[in-house]
């Protein structure tokens, strides 16, 4: 693991500003997957699903419900409490960031803003290297708070603990597929797998390929590429630091972790620390060894100012005082106690998080990801003809001369109207 300092460590910096999800070398691969199922339908999900996902013979693609259901009977009572606890915690996070609809009263009308869900959701679970309950408890639980109808989940190699998960969450539209194949499929429809409004959900190259795709005819969440922790610290145990760049590290031998402080011996602390605790774990030893980095600021405000121009999935910081100087990051965890693998499963706040630094411009994964705002307008004779003046000056400023006599017909014409102010409030309809 490198440990950088000074023009080494700016260079650092700027380098991983610059990174993104590379997807050249699967695209022209996976734009012929999505070619394939757009024109074969389910005969082509099923190749790619027993060619990639191991799908026997046996199986069909759609998890009959029967098997859902024995799934979470035969799941042993501590899992079976572990996604209880987790699904109780993300779901009352959920429920405290749900928009609301609102009105509100002007001169002569109202206006309001109301919340819609989305008609139907895919949730992709990932499943090739580790089963990943949580990302369907993460997926799907803010899409049921956001009210969505229609909620499906799509995974690889499905094992019984994330059946379970969708057992305890009542999601009975559950298909044994992964890949560009399966993101297709869920984005054009086949056969016996309906379209849906938005793909969401983390996965490989060959799944954030296809996303990008297909973006233009079904929404998604976002391109998330492999994970990355960043953690800053002047005084926490070195232990502590190393177990959580650890932590994220074994995910993906692509996972990117970095280390910064102004102390140079913390660095060399938490260095020694990485080493012991990868030692029993390869993937987490190539990520480090490929990944890794330990920058050495002059200061806490370069330091600062590096964190956030990485912008990264996961930050780690020492206190609460650092937490207004943050302006980029996916999610923040604060102190020693707060470690990442909290947020990975039982906290509540999500993990499906930006990542490539995306946290420039979008946050995690959240009830606002199923919903839409659609806003309301209304007005009597007495608002409009308020308004009219600058509509009218506006139109005919821009050439638009119907807009503006839009207005003034209704103007001249309008009958008179008795003077009332709306009530203020939440906007329910």
């Amino acid at each position: 693991m490198r440990m950088l300092q000074g023009k080494a460590a700016e260079r650092a910096v700027q380098k991983l500003e610059r990174r993104s999800t590379s997807l050249d070398e699967v695209e022209l691969a996976v734009r012929k997957i999505i070619r394939n199922v757009r024109h074969g339908g389910d005969r082509q999900v099923r190749r790619y699903a027993t060619l990639w996902d191991g799908l026997a013979k046996s199986h069909s693609v759609r998890v009959p419900d029967g098997e859902i259901v024995q799934a979470w009977r035969d799941t042993p009572s501590n899992i079976r409490e572990a996604l209880r606890q987790a699904a109780a915690n993300i779901r009352r996070f959920c429920r405290w960031q749900m928009p609301r609809g609102w009105r509100r009263a002007v001169d002569g009308g109202q206006l309001c803003q109301i919340v819609r869900p989305l008609d139907s959701v895919a949730c992709y679970v990932p499943g090739g290297r580790y089963p990943l309950p949580s990302t369907l408890l993460m997926t799907v639980i803010p899409a049921q708070i956001a009210g969505v109808p229609r909620i499906c989940v799509m995974s690889p190699r499905l094992q019984p603990v994330t059946l379970a998960a969708a057992a305890l969450l009542g999601v009975s539209e559950v298909y044994r597929s992964g890949g560009a194949h399966a993101i297709a499929a869920l984005a054009y429809g086949t056969e016996t797998i309906p379209r849906v409004d938005k793909i969401v959900g983390p996965g490989n190259r060959y799944v954030t390929a296809a996303k990008k795709l297909v973006s233009f005819d079904c929404a998604i969440d976002m391109l998330a590429g492999p994970t990355e922790a960043l953690l800053y610290s002047e005084d926490s145990d070195p232990r502590y630091l190393a177990a959580d760049m650890v932590a994220q590290a074994e995910h993906d031998p692509d996972a990117l972790v970095i280390f910064i402080t102004t102390r140079e011996s913390l660095a060399l602390a938490v260095k020694y620390a990485v080493a012991a605790a990868a030692h029993d774990n390869p993937t987490a030893r190539q990520a480090i060894r490929r990944n890794a980095a330990l920058l050495i600021a002059s200061s806490q405000q370069q330091a600062v100012e590096w964190v956030n121009r990485i912008a990264p999935e996961h930050l780690t910081v020492d206190d609460e005082s650092l937490v207004p100087l943050i302006r980029n990051a996916g999610s923040v965890f604060v102190g020693p106690y707060s470690a990442q693998s909290a947020g990975d499963y039982a906290a509540g706040p999500n993990h499906v998080l930006p990542t490539a630094g995306a946290a420039h411009v979008r946050g995690g994964l959240g009830v606002h990801d199923f919903i839409k705002l659609i806003t309301v307008q209304r007005f009597d004779a007495r608002g409009l003809q308020t308004l009219a003046p600058s509509i009218i000056t506006l139109a005919e400023a821009e050439g638009l001369g119907a807009h503006a006599d839009s207005v003034r017909l209704r103007c001249r014409t309008a009958q008179p109207t008795a003077q009332h102010s709306p009530k203020e409030g939440v906007a329910h309809a």
